[in-house]
């Protein structure tokens, strides 16, 4: 990982007959929140979003750790959407299947027994994934970091992973750079090259990935980062996008 300096978003290149968008939600599209319920696209953003769709000839997709069902109230269904980091895609048009696959209850109750114990802890489930936020209290960070590392290494398949004021108990399979790859093998993203817009620790498996493709990541906020490019916030990833509706307008 490396600390790239800010990047201008007019010198971050993209050509709509080359190029695939995979772009996180929370922290990218929005910007981070205290209550993940409150999250939502600007004014006009599942506009903007629907034209670069159709400019890359749909190789675009919202790439999310919000389950499917949340992400798709939340963002166009016309376009693709892959929740779960990976676990579940929507294609375009597609509703979300209304079951997921869900957490074991000893899992979910032993998380729940533990976010009870800490003051401003609150518990996020996401089908298979659970997330626990402690924006509220950042002094619980390390009790709450050693009390879900000895949670996953208790839990056959699963695996912890340490976000900006969260942490995440989720299947070792759900993996952003994974559902890259896998995306990048079929239409419309096969013969195209990746790049990767995120905030957080579970972007930059996929950016490590786009990197592996001859794409890049653009990595959005502080922080070490496998990515080329770095924006500094989610207005100037809008400023971006819009950019490149305009130039093909």
């Amino acid at each position: 990982m490396n600390y790239t300096e800010r990047s201008s978003f007019s010198a971050v290149p993209i050509a709509a007959d080359t190029h695939a968008l995979f772009l996180d939600f929370d922290g990218t599209l929005a910007p981070l929140q205290d209550d993940p319920d409150t999250v939502a696209l600007p004014h006009g953003g599942d506009q903007t979003l629907l034209h670069l769709s159709k400019l890359l000839d749909g190789a675009l997709v919202l790439i999310s750790g919000r389950d499917i069902r949340d992400l798709s109230l939340r963002t166009p269904q016309a376009l693709r959407r892959a929740g779960g980091h990976g676990l579940e895609v929507c294609q375009p048009g597609q509703a979300a299947n209304p079951q997921s696959e869900a957490i074991s209850q000893d899992l979910r109750e032993a998380a729940e027994r533990i976010a009870a114990s800490l003051d401003g802890v609150r518990i996020e489930h996401k089908g298979p994934v659970l997330a626990v936020h402690f924006r509220q209290n950042p002094s619980a960070e390390q009790t709450l970091l050693k009390s879900f590392q000895a949670l996953a290494e208790q839990t056959d398949g699963y695996k912890s992973q340490h976000g900006k004021m969260v942490i995440e108990l989720k299947p070792e399979r759900a993996n952003k750079g994974v559902a890259l790859e896998a995306m990048m093998q079929s239409p419309p993203f096969s013969g195209r090259v990746p790049i990767m817009v995120g905030d957080d620790t579970t972007d930059e498996d996929a950016m490590q990935v786009a990197s592996k493709l001859g794409g890049f990541g653009i990595k959005v906020g502080d922080g070490a980062t496998f990515a080329d490019h770095r924006f500094e916030n989610t207005a100037i990833v809008w400023q971006w996008l819009r950019s490149i509706v305009n130039e093909h307008a």
